[in-house]
């Protein structure tokens, strides 16, 4: 169960982000919310990689959760201030005068971001939302997100799960107790490279998770690498659409079942 070299790096994307920063409970969170009247008692949790909420990709990525699922979509960050910065992403790979020996960092920082320091600002803001009146909420997990989407769907917090390229589940116990113990629908968005999540990992979620009753699918993205969907090189016209799939098969998930 760990992190991979893809995991930091990719290609920082262009755009206009249309959320804004907020406090939810305290805890600092990037938020979209549809233009028009959505319902209230809806929420999608984005639950961000190891780059966390101020890198433009994933502010962009919620933003299209909220317009084309009219959700508000909130990713609070649950890394506490002390994600990779978004500057250490540099021509598709790592910038060294930004993170130095970014890679052997990398073991150091999953210590410092255990569930004990992850999964309380999540708490804080799930509490605040049902005190809202949110009845329903989604979870969509890149990477290093995806653990938390399994976790909140193992202790019956979410009602909808996705994870794409996800990192750190362990290989066949959280899929066996996925299928025993969540209720979520579960999508999960795979592909060609990832040593995070390999082809036997696919493989055997299709076996464990095929009849799972609340429902299940993995769609496979041929020709990308574990983080295309968050961090890919949009130049390339295979992961150009990989991302968007990945993006298009999420939406509609939420479309079935939030």
């Amino acid at each position: 169960m760990s992190l991979c070299k893809d995991c930091i790096k990719g290609v920082r994307h262009e755009g206009t982000p249309e959320g804004k920063l907020e406090e939810i409970a305290g805890v600092r969170s990037y938020v979209s919310t549809p233009s028009g009247d959505y319902p209230k008692d809806k929420v999608v949790l984005f639950l961000a990689d190891v780059f966390g909420i101020d890198l433009i990709n994933n502010q962009l990525l919620v933003d299209g959760f909220a317009a084309n699922n009219n959700v508000k979509t909130i990713a609070p960050d649950y890394l506490n201030g002390d994600a990779f910065p978004p500057d250490a992403l540099k021509d598709g790979g790592i910038n060294p005068a930004i993170t130095g020996a970014a890679r052997d960092h990398l073991t150091t920082w999953r210590d410092r971001h255990g569930a004990n320091q992850t999964r309380p600002p999540l708490d804080k803001v799930i509490s605040a939302l049902k005190a809202e009146g949110v009845t329903s909420i989604g979870a969509t997990g890149y990477c290093f997100g995806a653990r938390y989407v399994f976790d909140l769907a193992f202790d019956k917090v979410t009602s909808v799960s996705v994870v794409t390229h996800p990192s750190l589940l362990q290989n066949p116990i959280d899929l066996e107790k996925y299928r025993d113990q969540a209720k979520a629908p579960l999508l999960i968005n795979s592909c060609t490279v990832d040593t995070s999540f390999p082809h036997e990992a696919q493989a055997k979620a299709n076996e464990i998770l095929g009849t799972f009753e609340p429902g299940y699918r993995q769609v496979y993205f041929g020709g990308c690498t574990h983080g295309f969907a968050v961090r890919g090189d949009l130049n390339d016209p295979k992961v150009k659409a990989g991302k968007e799939g990945a993006f298009k098969s999420a939406v509609e998930w939420f479309g079935l079942y939030l």
